[in-house]
């Protein structure tokens, strides 16, 4: 009998890694507990000709040229859709730092930025174009194909298609990027009538459940609330859960989300490198923009041995040579470890009031198409400011404002105790009747996330604790105002709720409201919100244009709708003789997390539906 294995996918900003738990023969028998979780070790290119395993796969991707490609050329080499050959893993991680404007990371960063074509090929970001460029979609394809093809390699007779596979994304994920990780997923050969995704803060508190075991329930009592705070490279992922009484048995719910936030160790790197550009510039060396991206590279090295435990008093940074002076040499600065661990904590962990917000505009009215990096370093600010809002949120509902009683921290920055520290200082001066007590588990944090997913995939098929919560944020679909046309003016949209917070997949409801007007037979664009702080809107809740109005300014100050992809589509007219149909609403989230809103004719049998991912796993 071919053996069964839920396997646990952490597709990471930095590094990506597989987890799997064998869920067939004896473990059939075992308690759910006791399954085995195993991180499988990924072959890999770590130096032209040279392959080797490692527990995780660096998310990077090198384009070699065409003399460099048969140095790449083997079993285990990767390729593209059209067959062109790139390097995957950390042979690329290292070259990222001698021929940056071949090198792509970031690729998780970029598939969740929507101002840019996602599909497009734009990667490596401001590189010529010549050289072959990928798109976001392509590069997490690739990651992804890497992983298979370890897997395929390690388990010949257990085919990853017919494995359960668990692939975790960030909280703050919305429907597009979800949409883009789920295509590029399938299109690696991940098997889509198998495929689950997590909240990646979600995979980190399973990761704790399978340590602890039943012990749990004696760490967290009803009421309690574990805020989990996610540091990756690319992102900073916040989720508060909480702790309910059912039928006389404790469980977790999801309670609330925070707001995608693209800042994390990836900017860690750049402030690093930018400090390291200033000791080179009081050496008399200027870098030009070439110098600088291989300097944010090679930082990224220079932070983890600086923040590691018993690292050096200090790291040499450098920098390949450029100009007439530097040609075939390099330039090079010492950077301190005091200086670096100053930097980093002060400048992303500084201690903060509770109500301070975060920096969100910049002073210039233009800047660069590039990765949306928060304005504000500062992660406690963000911190804060989820706090706040939920405490808001639950003001509004009459209940007490949000503690957190339990905090669990995950992701690789956490790694740097003096980071840790320094997270623990700042949310114990927040909460000083009350601190809130700190879970610490053993495991890796670099392998939690995956490790995790393969649990949940696990209690999934064998029965388990599962965190429980419908989906994150409520729905809003935008409705044109009625009107005289002003010249040169849009007319303003309305929102209406179509999916309330907290709506639970394989249900459905009827939207109340009046009649509207449906475009058909020719193309329309509909536009859909979201929120995760409108909580008690209803069905058919009808916003007025400034709540609109306010996220199209993006100002976090004002704004409680944030805006999810739009959907261009032209809709069948069949047989009607006008090009507007009057309808009304009907919502439905599928088993599998697609929202779909039914459009019925209030003249006729005709109905027409818009769907989009909306899947928060959950369960």
């Amino acid at each position: 009998m071919t053996n069964r294995y839920v396997i646990g996918i952490d597709l990471g900003t930095t590094n990506s890694v597989l987890a799997y738990a064998k869920i067939s023969g004896e473990a059939e028998r075992s308690k759910i507990g006791e399954i085995p979780v195993e991180i499988l070790p990924i072959p890999q290119y770590v130096a032209p000709g040279t392959i080797e395993s490692r527990k995780s796969l660096p998310s990077f991707v090198y384009l070699p040229t065409e003399k460099e490609t048969p140095q790449y050329e083997s079993a285990f080499a990767d390729r593209t859709a059209d067959s062109r050959t790139i390097v995957v893993g950390e042979a690329a991680r290292r070259r990222s730092s001698e021929v940056p404007d071949r090198s792509i990371s970031a690729a998780k960063s970029w598939l969740c930025h929507s101002k840019v074509d996602r599909r497009a090929p734009i990667l490596p970001w401001g590189a010529a174009d010549e050289i072959g460029k990928l798109s976001p979609l392509d590069v997490s394809r690739a990651i992804l194909r890497r992983l298979i093809g370890a897997w395929e390699s390690a388990f010949s007779d257990s085919p990853i298609a017919e494995q359960q596979v668990v692939l975790t994304v960030p909280a703050s994920f919305d429907a597009g990027a979800k949409e883009l990780t789920h295509e590029a997923a399938v299109a690696a050969g991940l098997p889509e009538e198998k495929l689950l995704f997590l909240e990646e803060p979600q995979a980190a508190v399973y990761s704790w459940l399978r340590e602890i075991g039943e012990n749990w329930r004696k760490t967290l009592r009803v009421g309690d609330k574990l805020l989990v705070c996610d540091v990756g490279g690319g992102t900073t992922d916040l989720s508060l859960i909480g702790v309910e009484e059912e039928g006389g048995d404790l469980t977790l719910r999801r309670l609330a989300v925070g707001n995608h936030l693209l800042v994390g160790g990836d900017n860690m790197d750049l402030a690093l490198a930018h400090f390291a550009a200033e000791l080179l510039a009081e050496k008399g060396t200027k870098l030009d923009a070439w110098q600088s991206t291989a300097l944010w590279h090679s930082a990224r090295e220079a932070k983890e041995s600086l923040l590691s435990q018993n690292s050096q008093t200090s790291h040499k940074l450098s920098v390949l040579g450029r100009g007439a002076k530097l040609i075939g040499g390099s330039a090079s600065a010492d950077v301190p470890r005091d200086r670096v661990a100053e930097l980093l904590t002060d400048g992303f962990f500084p201690k903060v009031s509770l109500t301070d917000k975060p920096k969100r505009r910049s002073g210039s009215g233009f800047r660069e198409i590039g990765l949306p990096f928060e304005q504000d370093s500062a992660i406690t600010k963000h911190l804060a400011a989820f706090l706040t809002s939920q405490s808001a949120v639950s003001s509004q509902a009459g209940e007490n404002a949000v503690c957190p009683t339990h905090v669990l921290l995950n992701g690789g920055v956490f790694r740097a105790a003096a980071l840790e520290m320094r997270f623990f200082e700042a949310i114990a001066d927040w909460f000083p009747a009350q601190p809130p007590q700190r879970l610490c588990p053993s495991f890796e944090l670099d392998y939690a996330v995956a490790r995790g997913a393969a649990y949940y995939g696990a209690s999934k098929e064998l029965g388990g604790i599962r965190i429980r919560g419908g989906t994150a944020r409520a729905y809003y679909v935008g409705i044109e105002t009625a009107g005289l046309a002003i010249p040169g003016a849009p007319r303003p949209l309305k929102a209406l709720c179509v999916a309330p917070f907290g709506m639970e997949e394989g249900t459905e409801c009827e939207v109340p409201s009046d009649e509207f007007y449906l475009t058909v037979g020719e193309p329309a664009t509909f536009r859909f919100f979201s929120s995760t702080t409108r909580r008690n809107d209803a069905p058919g809740t009808l916003l007025d244009s400034s709540y609109i109005a306010a996220a199209d300014k993006n100002d976090s100050e004002t704004a409680e709708l944030d805006e999810t992809d739009s959907l261009e589509a032209s809709l069948p007219r069949e047989d009607l003789d006008e090009e507007e149909a009057p309808v009304k609403f009907k919502t439905r989230i599928t088993e599998l997390g697609i929202l779909e809103l039914w459009s019925q004719s209030t003249e006729s049998d005709k109905r027409w539906k818009l769907e989009f991912s909306v899947r928060e796993e959950n369960e």
